[in-house]
């Protein structure tokens, strides 16, 4: 690990992102197993991607709008659509979209989830992305860019 402290030293030298994406869990859906149920799925839509209002002026993000959300990987650009909730709960510079979501894939066999679907956030992501430290899964922390859709 000693030896390996250069490398996250550069990487401070490195220019931030314009807007840094990380996950988030919903207590009334707890990744997904609760989109099923009625008396959980009802009320207001829970899968927005949070948005500062200093970012969401800067990038002409409206609350409740759509917005293209694309990530670089190494297998090449992805993106997702996503609708936006502007708040200050969020840090400017970081976009949060919630884990568990995505339920129109082929396949999915939950009837009211698939009602509201949402987006998944691990299409964002590279499965290849590995934390060289532990080894594990970059689940967040990764650069996106983020553009209103008209």
């Amino acid at each position: 690990m000693l030896a390996d402290l250069q490398r996250p030293v550069a990487d401070l030298d490195l220019p931030a992102p314009d807007l840094v994406l990380i996950g988030r869990r919903d207590v009334r859906t707890n990744n997904s197993w609760m989109h099923n149920l009625p008396v959980l799925a009802k009320g207001p839509f829970r899968c927005t991607a949070l948005v500062h209002p200093l970012d969401a002026s800067r990038l002409g993000l409206t609350d409740g709008a759509q917005a293209l959300i694309t990530r670089d990987t190494l297998q090449g650009p992805r993106s997702l659509q996503a609708q936006v909730h502007v708040s200050a709960e969020m840090m400017p510079g970081v976009v949060s979209l919630p884990h568990g979501w995505g339920h129109d894939l082929p396949g999915t066999r939950l009837t009211l989830a698939a009602q509201r679907p949402g987006v998944n956030i691990n299409a964002l992501l590279d499965d290849q992305a590995r934390d060289p430290l532990s080894g594990t899964s970059v689940l967040g922390g990764v650069g996106v860019r983020m553009v209103a859709v008209n």
